[in-house]
């Protein structure tokens, strides 16, 4: 069993409280079945999820827009469960739904999960929202700094020239300057 799929489910678990519901959900292997949960009036947030989760994990697009909810959740297990099936899924539209999470200003405090994706995707949309994403953290007494790491962090993964700049200007901020220099280091020259 894939890792994720066991730690979701073992949360999933506990906030249902261990319903016959719940069991039915985790072992059913009838897609329409868990299609139906995402939209059916009524479902608790635990039985969505699941459903979601499941049918991103076996490449069934229905799930797109659940998992793109889930991913932009104040609940970071949420977020991170969410970015996972997003990320098999194979859904030409989440690169730049990621894209938008990541760089919406009013939603920053959740851009975490959308910023990880994004690297995880190596999509043409994810250097370009990380510069965005990490410039807008380079103000003074910026308050997501976790953001801003994982924008630096991010940049030198997928080693693009054109994080070069930005990365320059993180150097000057003490709290980014050391994973700044380790990213710049991964990005190749250009002759």
């Amino acid at each position: 069993m894939d890792e994720e799929l066991r730690s979701l489910t073992d949360r999933l678990r506990r906030e249902s409280g261990g319903t016959a519901a719940f069991e039915r959900l985790a072992d059913t292997a009838d897609h329409d079945e868990l299609a139906g949960v995402l939209t059916e009036s009524g479902r608790p947030l635990w039985a969505r999820e699941l459903a979601a989760f499941r049918l991103g994990l076996a490449g069934d697009r229905r799930a797109f827009e659940a998992l793109v909810l889930l991913l932009n959740h104040r609940d970071p297990p949420r977020c991170a469960s969410a970015a996972h099936a997003l990320a098999r899924l194979g859904d030409p539209r989440t690169a730049r739904a990621a894209a938008a999470l990541a760089t919406n200003e009013l939603r920053v405090a959740y851009a975490l999960h959308p910023i990880r994706l994004l690297v995880d995707l190596r999509a043409p949309e994810s250097v370009p929202a990380l510069i965005t994403t990490l410039r807008r953290r380079l103000l003074p007494h910026d308050p997501y700094r976790r953001v801003a790491l994982a924008c630096v962090d991010g940049l030198g993964t997928l080693g693009d020239d054109r994080a070069r700049p930005v990365l320059n200007d993180a150097l000057a901020h003490p709290a980014l300057a050391e994973a700044a220099v380790r990213a710049l280091r991964r990005i190749p020259r250009q002759r």
